[in-house]
């Protein structure tokens, strides 16, 4: 079997795997920019949003960080893979871009 690997024929986002006779480009984890191999602890670097901890790209909670993301009045945070998003606390709603009480 020929490792074809070897001349790296994956794109950037892909890693390559060997298989008899021939090879496959698969998907780095989501984690990743560029990647060895599958997984989070194979990336090259890590995406925005992730932080190399154990030798993996885990996610950063920014709903945990001192300095406060979402700062509008009756907003909570909400962490989500690789990033975070603001919503309404409980009674209140979305009403162009204010919360307001329901």
């Amino acid at each position: 079997d020929l490792d074809e690997c070897a001349a790296s024929p994956c794109k950037d986002h892909q890693y390559c795997l060997n298989t008899d006779g021939s090879f496959s480009c698969k998907a780095c984890d989501a984690s990743c920019v560029g990647c060895t191999g599958e997984g989070s602890e194979k990336c090259k670097t890590c995406s925005s949003g992730y932080v190399k901890e154990d030798e993996k790209c885990t996610d950063i909670d920014e709903c945990s960080l001192p300095e406060k993301v979402c700062t509008k009045d009756h907003q909570d945070c909400v962490n989500t893979s690789g990033s975070y998003k603001c919503v309404c606390s409980e009674g209140f709603e979305d009403k162009d871009g204010t919360c307001v009480q329901t």
